[in-house]
């Protein structure tokens, strides 16, 4: 029976953290914050905020998430396992993410950006603030699309302009022969 008991707990520790391993593979980013006197209600929000921008923020036990940044070759991330840690996890936009919790922090201080990561590279706590100043995936896009539409108009123009030039041309010559003509008679 004692047996029994001690093996329980340390199946549910290697869900945890296969479930924590999973999460840092499928998602885009992670990035860690510490949650240090933010009431229940007030991380209830950030998980809506941050659910709304794509992402999902989990609380894990640090010894927990420490194995499995070390099996997913992110050993990084072991030194920002102090303190209470919570993970948003970014299947959408990371700069949405961010920018939400950006905003969030700073309506509630107690919530410090500590880094992440960003595919399999490391972020500290400066970058992860420059990745909230970044556009938006669709402003990308945007942004994106009309610089490729630019030289396409400019283009246009220029195949616009040369029959109308020539159009132009060919009416000066005749104007300048229709002319001659009637000094002629």
């Amino acid at each position: 029976m004692t047996t029994a008991t001690l093996r329980e707990p340390r199946s549910e520790k290697v869900a945890v953290v296969n479930e924590v391993s999973e999460q840092l593979q499928s998602s885009s980013a992670a990035i860690l914050t510490e949650y240090r006197g933010l009431k229940v209600k007030e991380l209830e929000e950030l998980r809506r905020g941050l659910s709304a921008a794509g992402g999902d923020y989990k609380i894990y036990k640090n010894t927990l998430v420490k194995r499995a940044a070390n099996a997913n070759g992110l050993e990084s991330l072991v030194p920002l396992l102090e303190g209470p840690t919570g993970i948003a996890f970014v299947d959408g936009d990371l700069a949405q993410v961010a920018k939400a919790l950006r905003e969030f922090a700073k309506t509630h201080p107690s919530l410090v950006i500590k880094g992440g990561v960003v595919g399999q590279s490391f972020v500290n706590a400066k970058q992860t603030a420059a990745l909230a100043d970044m556009p938006s995936r669709e402003q990308l896009y945007s942004m994106f699309a009309g610089a490729l539409a630019a030289p396409m108009v400019q283009f246009a123009g220029l195949i616009k302009a040369v029959p109308q030039k020539f159009a132009y041309a060919l009416s000066a010559l005749i104007q300048s022969k229709e002319g001659g003509k009637s000094g002629d008679q």
